[in-house]
């Protein structure tokens, strides 16, 4: 057998949840770049009067979608404990960029929540709630007791509330509503018992509706969802825009590049609304094939926290699985009026540098988990203590001495020992050969030296 085939067979099979999660990210990965392309390049053209910026936002996707899949390659191969140990550095920089983003941060629609500029635009939140699960994981895995009780889970929930308080200033709610919905699917899966979950649950959705009622905006934005009719023109404008695409689309759809509201009718087409597009070009058979990627990635997601090989892998995977789904179901539900408007994008699909790139980073660490990935797989296993050996090796020297008619006492000390000694010499006297009772005078003599050590 030649050393490429002896590699391969020695190459280790990757695994249903493995292949199942990989696939489902590479198709909404794809078809996400379709859409965002469908979307963006017809308001490109309208506003520029020319087709040579029509793939603007494209060109940006396909990049940042290729930088992300090297992430998640590196660290679905080797980057688990790497990534577990620079948590805190990772934690520290995500709270550093939301005080920084806060003081020179850019703002588009009323919104602060980006920072640098150019090709360079990150949205530190992004980073924010991966790194509060990557901690939460760790912190978790480590002391297991904290769940036990409110008092216990305390430090880690005034971290994840102290991030929660810097995004809503920018403000953000959606984010701080998929961050604590990750965050509670993470205690959950680290044995949090149901009544401390149900009174942060309380606690949390009393916290809720006061930022929604003592905020206009927000206001304006549940009143839209209860009643888009009262304000077509403003609070449900895009409420309604979002339902005629859903309408217009049909079974099968009007046929990609074909829509018509994404002509300035839906207001961020290629970002937040991005379903409803799908929803008028592709209809409904679109929209069920984005449920359906998203759900098999789910399944494949908990299925890979329910078989990691210890307790790190299988919190990191529950928290990371549940922050994309449940940005998915969000969004979805949002654009098909089921829920109020957040401006949560899309996983993999909508147009998001910053979400793109943590996303693929987060699925690199499940993929990690899933091949067999721990926190402790790189370190060094014990060596065997060498005693066993030499216990197993001395009867075979005793038994070479007794086939060449040499006997030697090997327990020392004791009147059992001396009197071995003394039939051993006995029977060597009624020998015939000299050689046999000079071998049995050394015998003896090495006897009774090893017994004197």
């Amino acid at each position: 057998m030649s050393a490429q085939a002896k590699k391969k067979s020695r190459k280790p099979s990757r695994s249903m949840e493995y292949n199942l999660l990989l696939t489902a990210t590479l198709c909404l990965l794809a078809f996400g770049a379709v859409m965002v392309f469908s979307a963006s390049s017809t308001t490109q053209v309208l506003g520029d009067g020319d087709l040579s910026n029509s793939t603007f936002f494209l060109k940006r996707t396909v990049i940042f979608g290729a930088v992300g899949l090297v992430v998640m390659h590196l660290l679905a191969r080797h980057g688990l404990k790497l990534v577990a140990n620079l948590t805190p550095v990772i934690l520290a920089v995500s709270f550093l960029l939301l005080i920084a983003v806060m003081g020179m941060g850019n703002t588009v629609n009323g919104a602060t929540r980006w920072i640098g500029g150019g090709f360079l635009q990150i949205q530190p939140s992004e980073l924010a709630k991966a790194a509060l699960i990557l901690y939460g994981a760790g912190v978790l895995a480590a002391r297991p007791k904290m769940v036990r009780s409110l008092s216990g889970m305390a430090p880690y929930l005034l971290v994840v509330a102290a991030a929660c308080a810097l995004i809503m200033l920018q403000p953000d709610l959606g984010t701080v509503m998929v961050t604590v919905f990750a965050v509670g699917a993470t205690l959950v899966a680290a044995g949090a018992r149901p009544r401390d979950l149900m009174l942060l649950a309380g606690g949390v959705g009393g916290a809720t509706m006061l930022l929604i009622l003592f905020e206009p905006y927000r206001r304006e934005r549940l009143i839209g969802f209860l009643n888009p009719g009262a304000d077509a023109a403003g609070s449900g404008f895009q409420a309604i825009q979002a339902k005629i695409a859903m309408g217009s689309g049909g079974f099968t759809g009007v046929g990609i590049g074909d829509g018509v509201q994404k002509a300035y009718y839906l207001p961020e087409a290629h970002t937040d609304m991005i379903a409803a597009v799908i929803g008028e070009e592709v209809g409904l058979i679109g929209i069920a094939g984005i449920s359906v990627l998203f759900m098999l990635f789910g399944f494949a997601g908990f299925r890979i926290a329910q078989g990691a090989k210890d307790r790190y892998g299988k919190l990191l995977v529950a928290g990371l699985t549940a922050l994309i789904l449940v940005q998915a179901v969000i969004n979805l539900f949002a654009v098909m009026g089921m829920a109020p408007l957040t401006g949560v994008p899309l996983p993999f699909v909508s147009y998001g540098n910053s979400s793109l790139l943590v996303s693929l980073a987060c699925v690199g660490l499940m993929l990690n988990v899933a091949s067999g990935g721990t926190i402790a797989s790189r370190r060094a296993t014990p060596k065997p203590r060498a005693a066993p050996a030499r216990a197993k090796s001395a009867p075979s020297r005793t038994g070479a001495a007794a086939a060449n008619g040499k006997l030697r006492v090997v327990a020392g000390g004791g009147e059992g020992a001396r009197r071995r000694e003394r039939s051993a010499r006995g029977s060597a006297k009624g020998g015939h050969s000299r050689g046999r009772n000079s071998g049995t005078r050394r015998a003896g003599h090495g006897g009774r030296r090893r017994a004197s050590r």
